[in-house]
């Protein structure tokens, strides 16, 4: 059974159509990779999977149970979104590294923290940087940190890597891949980034009318 099944999932604001019905399934042990124009709908509909926004046609099941009869709290510790602009909270990066386990009811792994952030090319000496002191990529890999702390089964990543060079990417790239084949994690990326496509094994396409699902072999 998929992790997801999303059934004709479209949404609207006013009248005015800002996602067309799409369908279509996410698996354990899956890259897919969600690309489109600008306006098409990409974050829309990943804020929709992630129970941020509510469509307003189709229907979207996790493990067979239509979401909406699923706890908001449980769905998203499950199925785990990573937003584009990445949103810290409190004062320090700690603070933001420990709200998984909080929410959780447990006590910070300082070592496995650490162990991370030099995974994503961090110092392991940061966990009390200021927030407001990081640049933008030092934010987004922070935001993706915080989202795995405790592996969710779907990972949702809007352009999570915008903000880095070239070597940092490919490193994020290479984690979110391993994750993907060791952990059998689901991870739907939005990207126009041609290496981040390399990675996927299904890529979905969004137009401003239609959805169009293609099959893509890594290279």
């Amino acid at each position: 059974m998929p992790l997801l099944q999303l059934q004709d999932v479209s949404f609207s604001l006013n009248h005015h159509p800002l996602l067309e019905p799409i369908s279509f399934d996410l698996n354990p042990g899956e890259f897919t990779l969600l690309t489109g124009p600008s306006g098409s709908g990409k974050s829309t509909l990943l804020k929709i999977i992630a129970s941020l926004l509510t469509q307003t046609g189709g229907t979207i099941r996790f493990k067979g149970e239509d979401i909406t009869r699923l706890k908001p709290e449980t769905y998203r510790q499950q199925v785990s979104y990573c937003f584009q602009t990445p949103t810290l909270f409190g004062d320090t990066v700690r603070d933001n590294l420990a709200l998984p386990y909080e929410i959780r009811g447990k006590k910070m792994d300082d070592g496995k923290v650490k162990e991370w952030l030099t995974r994503v090319n961090l110092s392991a000496d940061m966990l009390d940087k200021r927030t407001q002191e990081l640049s933008g990529g030092e934010k987004q890999r922070v935001s993706l940190l915080r989202n795995l702390q405790f592996l969710p089964e779907v990972l949702l990543l809007d352009e999570i890597t915008s903000a880095l060079d070239e070597e940092n990417k490919q490193n994020i790239n290479q984690i979110i891949a391993g994750l993907v084949a060791e952990q059998q994690l689901a991870v739907l990326w939005v990207s126009h980034d041609q290496n981040e496509i390399r990675h996927a094994q299904n890529v979905i396409t969004l137009t401003h009318h239609t959805d169009e699902k293609i099959t893509h072999e890594p290279a």
